[in-house]
């Protein structure tokens, strides 16, 4: 195991019955993930991406295999695991302040009092750069906006590693690359380890220091691909197609990829 890793799987398998079928869905997954990193996994649907981001976040129990935070079993959720999904999954009665507040406990807001708890969501507020919108109501927010209360839910709390499942994948391409240059803003002020789930390769190279594919049922690590750009990054440049090329060849047989498409 690597000794810098915060995130550790070793042999991990996980299925499912289904109609009294047994159908494995992840298989002898072994990876790690290091304190800060932004880790992607990309994988045709139905290889296991989120079942294995829902059983790093503790929502369901593997079958085989062992887990790791900070060499520490994980069993079930947990405050130092945050994760978004693809819908923000707001309170639609709450204001932005207080869905943001709900990602405190009790013993948090009881901890920082009342002046403090109102400081510490006005921070999350201006980390996600919605300053202004603290009152407004879900409804009077756009899609790339609401995600935005979502992230600051999540990080309120302050956790060590933050799963991100496919949560740009409802926003058009316009809003969608926004948000990835706001995700990363944050990636870099909070220093928080990311562990995404998504369809899109572009995002996954723009995004990550490496990209994990998955191979098709049941999921197994077909290839680990590292990300060597620097940042920011150029999503026009010969090197990002480069990097795409590499994950495309994972998907498809090279002889069958349009080298004009994908540059």
């Amino acid at each position: 195991m690597s000794e810098d890793a915060v995130l550790q799987v070793r042999h991990l398998k996980k299925s499912f019955s289904i109609d009294g079928d047994k159908v494995d869905v992840l298989d002898d997954i072994n990876l790690d993930i290091k304190k800060g990193e932004f880790v992607s996994l990309v994988g045709f649907s139905g290889c296991g991406k989120s079942t294995l981001l829902r059983i790093f976040c503790g929502l369901e129990k593997k079958n085989d295999g062992q887990l790791l935070l900070d060499g520490k079993d994980i069993t079930g959720p947990g405050l130092e695991r945050g994760m978004i999904f693809q819908e923000s999954r707001l309170f639609p009665w709450m204001k932005v302040e207080d869905n943001i507040k709900y990602g405190l406990t009790k013993e948090e807001r009881k901890k920082l009092g009342r002046d403090g708890v109102a400081n510490k969501v006005w921070e999350y507020i201006r980390l996600v750069q919605l300053e202004g919108f603290e009152k407004a109501k879900p409804s009077q927010l756009s899609g790339g906006m609401q995600q935005r209360v979502s992230i600051a839910r999540s990080l309120i709390a302050n956790p060590e590693v933050l799963f991100l499942d496919e949560p740009f994948g409802a926003l058009d391409a316009i809003t969608r690359m926004g948000m990835q240059d706001e995700i990363l803003r944050i990636w870099k002020e909070n220093k928080t380890t990311m562990l995404l789930v998504t369809h899109d390769i572009d995002e996954a190279v723009y995004l990550s220091d490496r990209i994990v594919v998955l191979s098709p049922k049941p999921g197994k690590v077909k290839k680990i691909i590292e990300v060597k750009l620097s940042r920011p990054r150029k999503r026009t440049s010969i090197d990002f197609s480069e990097v795409r090329r590499k994950v495309y060849q994972q998907f498809f047989d090279e002889s069958n990829m349009d080298i004009e498409y994908m540059i």
